[in-house]
C-alpha cells in the first residue's frame, strides 16, 4: 500500500501546501479599488457626449460624472464612518464602487436601445431597465453597508446611499446622444 508523501515544512501532513497565500488574517479589510476605478471610468466614457461642441449641450462631461461618483462615494463613506459603522474606509468605497456595476449595464444596454428609432416605447424600454438596475445597486450596496451600521442607525446610513444611486441612474435614464 502507497503511503502519501508528506510535503516539505509540515510535518505529519499528506496535503501538499499551496503555492499562492491569500494573504494575512486582515484579508477583507482593505478595499480593491481597480475594479471600482474601471467601472467608473467606463460609464463616464459612456455618458460623455459625442458632440464636438458638448459644453452647449447641457450633457454631462467625463469629469463631472468622475466627480460625482467619488465624491458620492467618500461623502457616504464618511457618513457611514461618523454614524458609527465598523466598515473600513477603502471596504466602503469598494461596495459602492463594485455596486456600479448594475448601473453601467444598464447604461450600456440604454445606450444599445437608443440606436431603435425613438419613441415612447424606446423611453419605456430604457426606464424599466434603469429601474432594475437601479433596484440591483441599492439592494446589494445596503445589504452590505446596513449591517456594518447600528441598528438605531440604518436608515441615516441608508438613504445617502439611495440618494448617490438615483442621481446616477438619473444621469443614465436623462442620456440622449448626439
Amino acid at each position: 500500500m502507497a503511503e502519501a508523501e508528506e510535503s516539505p515544512g509540515d510535518p505529519g501532513t499528506a496535503s501538499p501546501r499551496p503555492l499562492v497565500s491569500l494573504g494575512s488574517a486582515t484579508k477583507g479589510t482593505e478595499g480593491d479599488l481597480w475594479g471600482p476605478l474601471i467601472l467608473c471610468v467606463t460609464l463616464a466614457l459612456m455618458l460623455q457626449r459625442d458632440s464636438a461642441d458638448s459644453e452647449k449641450d447641457g450633457g454631462p462631461q467625463f469629469a463631472e460624472v468622475f466627480v460625482i461618483v467619488w465624491f458620492g462615494a467618500v461623502t457616504i463613506t464618511l457618513n457611514s464612518k461618523l454614524l458609527g459603522g465598523n466598515i473600513s474606509f477603502f471596504q466602503s468605497l469598494c461596495v459602492l464602487g463594485y455596486c456600479i456595476l448594475p448601473l453601467t449595464v444598464a447604461m450600456l444596454i440604454c445606450r444599445l436601445v437608443l440606436l431603435a428609432d425613438p419613441g415612447p416605447v424606446n423611453f419605456m424600454v430604457r426606464l424599466f431597465v434603469v429601474i432594475v438596475m437601479f433596484a440591483w445597486s441599492i439592494v446589494a450596496s445596503t445589504a452590505f453597508l446596513a449591517d456594518s451600521q447600528p441598528p438605531n442607525r440604518r436608515a441615516l446610513a441608508v438613504y445617502p446611499v439611495f440618494l448617490f444611486y438615483f442621481v446616477i441612474s438619473w444621469m443614465i435614464l436623462t442620456f440622449t446622444p448626439q
